[in-house]
């Protein structure tokens, strides 16, 4: 049903449908055979409409060359500034990563990167939060060095769910970082 009433409101123009139609092929949700040539359509679509979870989509379809698109990381770079620059945090982040690597025709900047894990971090991006506690774990992108904020940032990223996010809080506390009692038991659970 959901699927029906996200093509009727894509075909009359809603760019949110039209993202929402490209994540069910993409997924192949809603009784949709998954498909990421459809799924890369409806994004476009949407993104050219404005919708900047679909830009952001879009760009990391580039990114991977899937769904009949060639993998082309300047593309991936254009449509994540977008994204980002429309306020999706996940854009934000995916910039911040090509700004650190230098991809995309993007000169390696690690303040940079940080400026824009900043930004994810700060608008709730759980794989921003990981990165900016990365970025200060090692005092990456002229940041200063420090434990205590990288296991702050690393906290957040594993409450909202993120893999690294819980597994690098696990070192912290296997080890004792950033201001926290070695506590075994709870690398564990965070290792679980």
């Amino acid at each position: 049903k959901a699927v029906e009433w996200y093509r009727k409101a894509a075909e009359a123009g809603n760019a949110r449908a039209m993202c929402s139609l490209g994540v069910c092929y993409e997924y192949g949700k809603g009784g949709l055979t998954k498909d990421t040539s459809k799924a890369v359509e409806w994004y476009q679509k949407a993104a050219e409409a404005g919708n900047k979870t679909a830009m952001c989509n879009l760009g990391n379809c580039y990114y991977k060359g899937q769904g009949g698109l060639t993998k082309d990381e300047a593309q991936a770079v254009e449509w994540f500034q977008k994204a980002a620059e429309a306020g999706n945090a996940r854009g934000m982040n995916s910039l911040g990563v090509c700004y650190e690597y230098g991809q995309g025709g993007l000169t390696k900047d690690k303040a940079k990167a940080v400026e824009w894990y900043k930004k994810a971090a700060e608008a709730g991006d759980a794989r921003g939060m990981c990165n900016l506690g990365n970025c200060y774990e090692y005092g990456n992108g002229g940041l200063t060095k420090d434990e205590a904020k990288a296991v702050e940032w690393y906290q957040k990223a594993a409450e909202a769910g993120n893999a690294q996010g819980m597994c690098n809080l696990a070192y912290a506390y296997e080890d004792g970082q950033g201001g926290l009692t070695k506590d075994k038991a709870k690398a564990v659970e965070w290792y679980k």
